[in-house]
Protein backbone atom coordinates (compact mmCIF):
# COMPACT_ATOMS: atom_id res chain seq x y z
CA UNK A 1 0.00 0.00 0.00
CA UNK A 2 3.00 2.13 0.63
CA UNK A 3 4.61 1.71 -2.28
CA UNK A 4 1.69 2.40 -4.21
CA UNK A 5 0.93 5.70 -1.90
CA UNK A 6 4.61 6.78 -3.33
CA UNK A 7 3.92 6.13 -6.83
CA UNK A 8 1.09 8.07 -7.04
CA UNK A 9 1.21 10.57 -4.33
CA UNK A 10 4.65 12.01 -4.19
CA UNK A 11 4.54 12.83 -8.10
CA UNK A 12 1.70 14.70 -7.80
CA UNK A 13 3.14 16.57 -4.70
CA UNK A 14 5.83 17.72 -6.43
CA UNK A 15 4.01 19.43 -9.15
CA UNK A 16 1.89 20.86 -7.04
CA UNK A 17 5.35 22.58 -5.00
CA UNK A 18 6.27 23.69 -8.40
CA UNK A 19 3.28 25.07 -9.81
CA UNK A 20 3.15 26.81 -6.42
CA UNK A 21 6.31 28.41 -6.59
CA UNK A 22 6.13 29.75 -9.78
CA UNK A 23 2.34 31.35 -8.82
CA UNK A 24 4.45 32.65 -6.00
CA UNK A 25 6.92 34.29 -8.03
CA UNK A 26 5.23 35.55 -10.50
CA UNK A 27 2.55 36.62 -8.11
CA UNK A 28 5.34 38.71 -5.64
CA UNK A 29 7.63 40.09 -9.12
CA UNK A 30 10.37 42.25 -7.24
CA UNK A 31 11.74 43.40 -10.25
CA UNK A 32 8.20 44.54 -11.51
CA UNK A 33 7.57 46.45 -8.58
CA UNK A 34 11.57 48.07 -8.73
CA UNK A 35 10.37 48.94 -12.35
CA UNK A 36 7.01 50.73 -10.87
CA UNK A 37 8.90 52.95 -8.45
CA UNK A 38 11.08 53.92 -11.10
CA UNK A 39 8.49 54.74 -13.20
CA UNK A 40 6.98 56.71 -10.92
CA UNK A 41 9.62 58.62 -10.11
CA UNK A 42 9.88 59.79 -13.60
CA UNK A 43 6.31 60.51 -14.14
CA UNK A 44 6.89 62.84 -11.12
CA UNK A 45 10.36 64.12 -12.40
CA UNK A 46 8.66 65.45 -15.58
CA UNK A 47 5.56 66.63 -13.98
CA UNK A 48 3.02 63.97 -15.29
CA UNK A 49 2.19 62.95 -11.42
CA UNK A 50 0.94 65.43 -8.86
CA UNK A 51 3.77 65.26 -5.38
CA UNK A 52 1.06 63.62 -3.64
CA UNK A 53 0.03 61.01 -6.29
CA UNK A 54 4.18 60.38 -6.36
CA UNK A 55 4.22 60.26 -2.45
CA UNK A 56 1.13 57.85 -1.93
CA UNK A 57 1.92 55.81 -4.95
CA UNK A 58 5.91 55.47 -3.87
CA UNK A 59 4.23 54.25 -0.23
CA UNK A 60 1.98 52.03 -2.07
CA UNK A 61 4.76 50.42 -3.92
CA UNK A 62 7.60 50.27 -1.16
CA UNK A 63 5.00 48.17 1.07
CA UNK A 64 4.48 45.66 -1.39
CA UNK A 65 8.18 45.68 -2.39
CA UNK A 66 8.90 44.81 0.97
CA UNK A 67 6.36 41.81 1.09
CA UNK A 68 7.84 40.29 -2.12
CA UNK A 69 11.14 40.40 -0.54
CA UNK A 70 9.86 38.36 2.23
CA UNK A 71 8.04 36.11 0.08
CA UNK A 72 11.31 35.49 -1.85
CA UNK A 73 12.96 35.14 1.29
CA UNK A 74 10.68 32.86 2.56
CA UNK A 75 10.70 30.89 -1.14
CA UNK A 76 14.58 30.54 -0.50
CA UNK A 77 14.72 29.00 2.98
CA UNK A 78 12.26 26.55 2.31
CA UNK A 79 10.10 27.85 5.51
CA UNK A 80 6.68 28.77 2.85
CA UNK A 81 3.47 27.48 4.68
CA UNK A 82 0.08 27.59 3.18
CA UNK A 83 -2.73 28.83 5.74
CA UNK A 84 -5.84 27.42 5.21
Amino acid sequence: MFVLDDLLFRPFVGIVDALHTIALDELYDVDALEDELKENQLLYEIGDRSEEEYRERKAELEEKLDVAREVHERLASGRVEVKR
